[in-house]
């Protein structure tokens, strides 16, 4: 299995509620995909250095997750299609 690193930017009109079920929802569909997430990194709304699709801010969240590879595209292509999800960065993590 292989290190990733997953930020998501999420929309600042989530509540703090709606921002967790986000959380959750993002988390079992790593382990859906046979990932292990190993950390969440809730960094709190921030603001943006420029608009992005018409919002100026948004909530930071870093998960740390192991999974096999190839099967990130699954991931990636969940999180395209998610309205709460403002942008996303997934990298592997390099071996230590």
């Amino acid at each position: 299995m292989r290190n990733y690193e997953l930020m998501v930017i999420f929309s600042a009109q989530l509540d703090e509620e709606a921002l967790t079920a986000q959380i959750e929802k993002t988390q079992e569909l790593i382990t859906s995909i046979g990932g292990e997430v190993e950390n969440v990194d809730k960094w709190g709304k921030r603001r943006f250095a420029y608009e992005v699709n018409d919002n100026t801010e948004g909530f930071y969240v870093v998960i740390d997750f192991k999974a096999e590879s190839g099967t990130t595209s699954e991931v990636e292509r969940i999180l395209k299609i998610t309205d709460e999800v403002v942008r996303y960065l997934l990298v592997r993590k390099d071996q230590e």
